[in-house]
């Protein structure tokens, strides 16, 4: 019933953040209203007056929150402010077409998570498991925009080889791209995830027995999932709500009429009734993905949940691999040397005669679309996406350890159900559009994972049964959470944080492109892929060279990790 109660009052909190929006925002909505329905009349005082009594907006924005809540009560949406017509019909049916998306996209992530941890698996049913071993060939794909996925996809299958259809709605046929192109970035990150949990659970006492006794690898290995999976079944509903409500550069390219693509225009024309409509339902659903995952958490552990006979899941104790040091080193430093070079450069040059020039002595990465150096803006912009991507992580990884810690339930399913560029949104119309407003506005949602991730972990450790005896000896909450919580549940929420640095750094990008972020003509990697997509074919370079970069921040970021957490596992297999 508490949990219930939280959820009820974080969405109320939400929509009435929502509702005040004309209060909040720079813009007048009426005039707003007036272009997106009487485009030929002239924007005087009278006729402004006139659109906010048919709408309501003289009556102030509580007054229509109060209303739109009352005619909630009512089954009742609303009527759009642009449009004219009522809510639910189109709203009903974006949420339809998002959530058969969402089914494809999610059948496409756990097929490539699958994937991904098959090599895990085998050598861990064999008792041979030495490390996860999914790393880099996952952290590259989950740094993969997925606007740039949908396009190559959409360029290369549709277009060229014309095997699927390239845009539109409605047979399974229009599925498939937007499906890949949503699916394989989320299949990359949970594949990953769980492929870093196995070992621990290859390396528990149970199953040595197993093997011990004769049992066969395909019985050991179901074992090994029902004891990871629950740590990552909460990552698991927030992609669900991602991938519904977050794909609007998908939504876009394809011509799909989904949730987050009406949301969007919504929140772009002011349309306040529809925007509430489509946030309500992100909400609910929501809510509804976290109480699932919590659910089958709770029904994969067992009773080892209450009655604190969970063993802590403590991966095994493994040497330094030189080989994972020696390629985070060369990677790091062709990074630099790359953004060293670029650096060098004028980004802001424009070479007229040179506009789309492929690689040469004098331009190695090629040029863009108006000239300018692509070597040039790839290192300038380095600085600007990379620094402020590992900023923002950093503050998030701090918000979701302390808001795991505490269960933050409702509140970490509300963020997380919020597409990160409706609230660039919110952020640009109170405080105007700028980098700044970006940052916030990522950093507002992009806790949401890790925080789920913390809890989940978090509710595990403490059902161990050493956390029992310990408690018997005397010790207090905060030997508890220094010695036994914290350095169980930090390690991997740190190695998840590391992984979405990427998505953090692309994120930001596309608040950019949108012109609520950094504006134009300030070099960016998001910034610079919107900016070349449509030359992709006629000169790919452009293209590649951000979508390589982010690729390789994601590979290093993994490596990285990886080679510090195996040195620190053989100083403490030395000790």
């Amino acid at each position: 019933m508490k949990h219930l109660a939280g959820r009820l009052g974080t969405l109320l909190a939400v929509l009435a953040v929502i509702g005040l929006l004309p209060t909040l925002t720079r813009t007048d909505p009426a005039l707003t209203i007036l272009h997106a329905r009487y485009a030929d009349r002239p924007p005087t005082p009278e006729t402004l007056d006139a659109i906010r009594a048919e709408t309501g907006l003289d009556g102030g924005a509580a007054h229509v929150l109060g209303d739109w809540l009352g005619g909630l009560l009512h089954g009742d949406l609303g009527t759009s402010w642009v449009s004219g017509q009522p809510v639910a019909p189109d709203v009903t049916a974006a949420l339809g077409v998002s959530l058969a998306l969402m089914g494809a996209s999610l059948v496409v992530a756990v097929l490539l998570a699958a994937v991904l941890c098959a090599g895990t698996l085998r050598r861990g049913a064999r008792r041979r498991i030495v490390t996860a071993r999914a790393g880099v060939g996952a952290a590259v794909l989950a740094a993969l925009p997925e606007f740039l996925l949908a396009a190559v996809l959409a360029a290369v299958v549709a277009v060229q080889l014309g095997w699927l259809p390239a845009l539109g709605w409605g047979g399974p046929e229009q599925m498939v791209l937007p499906a890949l192109a949503m699916g394989i970035p989320a299949g990359a990150l949970l594949g990953r995830l769980l492929d870093d949990a196995l070992p621990a659970a290859f390396a528990e006492p149970w199953a040595k027995a197993a093997v011990a006794g004769g049992l066969p690898g395909r019985r050991i290995v179901p074992h090994a999932l029902r004891r990871t999976l629950p740590g990552l079944l909460p990552q698991l509903g927030l992609v669900v709500v991602g991938l519904t409500g977050g794909a609007v550069a998908v939504e876009t390219l394809y011509a799909v009429p989904g949730l987050g693509g009406t949301a969007l225009a919504a929140a772009l024309a002011q349309d306040l009734p529809v925007l509430q409509a489509c946030v309500l339902f992100l909400l609910l659903l929501g809510v509804v993905a976290g109480i699932a995952a919590r659910l089958a958490g709770r029904a994969l552990l067992g009773p080892a949940l209450s009655d604190g006979a969970l063993p802590a899941l403590v991966p095994p104790v493994l040497p330094a691999r030189r080989l994972l040091t020696a390629g985070a080193v060369v990677l790091a430093v062709l990074f630099v040397a790359v953004t060293v070079a670029g650096l060098l450069r004028d980004p802001l040059h424009v070479d007229a005669a040179a506009r789309l020039a492929g690689p040469s002595a004098a331009h190695p990465f090629g040029t863009d679309s108006l000239g300018r150096d692509v070597l040039a803006r790839l290192g300038h912009g380095a600085a600007r996406t990379v620094l402020t991507a590992i900023a923002v992580s950093a503050v998030t990884l701090l918000l979701g350890l302390v808001l795991g810690a505490v269960r933050a339930g409702a509140l970490t399913e509300t963020a997380n159900a919020l597409p990160a560029i409706l609230c660039g949104l919110v952020v640009a119309g109170i405080a105007g559009p700028g980098p700044l407003g970006a940052t916030v506005a990522v950093a507002a949602v992009a806790w949401a994972p890790l925080a789920a991730h913390t809890s989940a972990l978090y509710a595990q450790e403490r059902a161990a049964p050493h956390i029992a005896a310990a408690r018997s000896m005397g010790a207090g909450r905060w030997h508890l959470a220094r010695r036994h919580l914290l350095p169980a549940v930090v390690p991997p929420v740190l190695r998840h944080a590391v992984l979405r640095i990427p998505a953090v750094a692309l994120a930001l990008a596309s608040l950019g492109f949108l012109g609520l972020g950094t504006q134009a003509p300030a070099p960016e990697w998001g910034r610079m892929l919107s900016e070349n997509m449509p030359y992709a074919e006629r000169a790919p370079w452009s293209v590649l060279a951000p979508a390589a970069a982010l690729a390789a921040l994601g590979a290093l970021a993994v490596l990285t990790a990886a080679a510090v957490r195996g040195r620190a596992r053989g100083r403490a297999g030395a000790a």
